[in-house]
């Protein structure tokens, strides 16, 4: 998994591997809520976090692919 821009800031690192019984993206979140800490803040439910599986940005209902790379991402704006 990667984190990207104020999640990495608050989680402490860019990106770690894990294991997950996880089937889809937005049960890897709810796992990840679950630990706690900085994690459980930084991609609670009702805060904006888009996520993508392998480089494409996906809807949390989307099916995990075992070996993939998951990353999570605070709205983004440009200027």
């Amino acid at each position: 998994m990667k984190y990207f821009a104020s999640i990495r800031e608050a989680i402490g690192c860019s990106g770690e591997s894990v294991d997950t019984r996880a089937s889809t993206l937005g049960d890897l979140r709810d796992e990840l809520i679950a630990l706690g800490g900085a994690r459980a803040e930084s991609l609670a439910r009702g805060r904006a976090v888009r996520v993508a599986l392998a480089h494409v940005m996906c809807d949390e209902s989307v099916h995990l692919i075992p070996g993939c790379e998951v990353a999570f991402f605070p709205p983004v704006t440009g200027g």
